[in-house]
């Protein structure tokens, strides 16, 4: 048997409590050719310089046409999200959507969810009343953010569990080595994004018959100055906010949780110091990312990088964690650093696909922290490693169980 590659390695799952000591062996070959032809580039100054390189596409169509996820593209009957499409169509549709979710259109959607925000959260901590064991995940990490991104779509949240099943379908595909990660779901990509994109095309009609407050009703009715999204658009551009819009959100969260808990007195500060929470979230977002690499990008020219050619048509996978953790650019980087400065993390992406939905999960994150652990008395971990979801891309805990001795109300 030939030994297992340093990305093969970080795929499996054997490696997803911890891969950081794998990232760190990978950043001494910062570009790294896998034995299928693929590249893996894990410094920050390279990463950075990649991701607002136009050479570098957003887009698998532009892969060898035998390519699993350029085969999965090329059948989706439905058009590509603007997040996997380059410019000029990437910057057409995202200026579109962009319109309703914040600056310039509504300049103050974010900040005026804050109350509705805090008081989702409450409700969910008040339902912990009377237990001595949660689950961070299932009982308060999912149903945070997907309450959030259904109220702010319009979408029914007694849909959760259909869409649960799709999202989890479309977020398994971004795993490049799915085998060795252990995915083994109940439907397959194809069939995920046909059903989800039927039940979207269905919601979409009901709500251009009788529009609401939501946003979809707004991305329905909107006439900017570049027009309207065609029906197909709207059918992907709502499906991608759904699943963006909370699954790594789940992941931040749970992994905050599970960070604080690890490092009392970082909690007793927060405790003490509810500030904290916003340089605190900008740590997790470093030290312990809910993407951990970037799964989908192509060159579409050579690239010479750091005196490696990578040919065109490779796939280059851009491993965020590993560049959030560079000691070139972070000092003490595996250190976690609750009030870091100069915190330019990879945590969010970089360039023109810079995570579209980063000013609110910034701010559930910290909204949720602060309230979580103003009001559970004395909360510790049951599991330390806990079970972790099987995918690489999406790295957080699948549970994380933990014993509280109440709640303050």
């Amino acid at each position: 048997m030939t030994e297992a590659s340093l990305f093969q390695q970080i795929n499996d799952y054997a490696n997803r409590a911890n891969p950081y000591p794998l990232y760190a062996e990978l950043r001494k070959t910062p570009v790294l050719r896998e034995p299928d032809g693929s590249y893996l580039v894990s410094s920050y100054r390279l990463i950075t310089a990649l991701l607002h390189d136009p050479r570098l596409s957003s887009d698998v169509r532009k892969r060898s046409p035998e390519d699993p996820k350029a085969k999965t593209a090329l059948a989706n009957p439905y058009p590509v999200p603007f997040l996997r499409l380059d410019p000029p169509d990437h910057d057409r549709l995202r200026r579109m959507v962009s319109r309703q979710f914040g600056p310039p259109h509504t300049p103050d959607m974010i900040d005026n969810m804050k109350g509705e925000l805090v008081q989702i959260v409450n409700g969910l901590i008040d339902g912990f009343e009377g237990k001595t064991r949660i689950d961070i995940v299932d009982d308060f990490a999912y149903p945070f953010p997907v309450t959030v991104i259904c109220k702010l779509l319009g979408v029914p949240q007694e849909d959760e569990a259909r869409f649960h099943v799709w999202a989890e379908a479309i977020v398994a595909s971004l795993d490049p080595q799915p085998k060795a990660s252990g995915h083994d779901g109940p439907m397959n990509v194809q069939e995920a994004l046909k059903e989800i994109g039927q039940y979207m095309s269905e919601l979409i009609d009901a709500r251009r018959k009788q529009p609401g407050e939501d946003m979809l009703s707004r991305l329905i009715n909107d006439d900017g100055p570049e027009g309207q999204l065609t029906p197909m658009d709207l059918v992907t551009t709502s499906v991608l906010l759904l699943i963006a819009g909370h699954e790594t959100t789940v992941n931040l969260l749970t992994n905050g949780v599970l960070t604080l808990l690890r490092y009392p007195d970082v909690l007793e500060r927060l405790r003490k110091e509810p500030e904290l929470a916003v340089s605190l979230v900008e740590e997790l977002l470093r030290y312990e990312p809910p993407v951990q690499f970037n799964s989908q990008r192509t060159a579409i020219a050579d690239i010479t990088v750091d005196g490696v050619t990578i040919p065109k048509g490779s796939p280059v996978y851009l491993m965020l964690a590993a560049g959030s953790r560079d000691p070139e650019r972070f000092p003490d980087p595996e250190r976690f650093v609750p009030d870091r400065e100069d915190n330019q993390h990879l945590g969010f992406g970089s360039g023109i696909h810079y995570c579209f939905g980063a000013p609110l999960a910034r701010l559930e994150v910290q909204i949720a922290l602060n309230i979580l652990f103003g009001r559970v008395i004395n909360p510790r971990l049951v599991l330390d490693p806990p079970p972790y979801r099987q995918n690489a891309v999406l790295r957080g805990p699948r549970h994380l169980p933990i014993d509280i001795d109440g709640v303050k109300t």
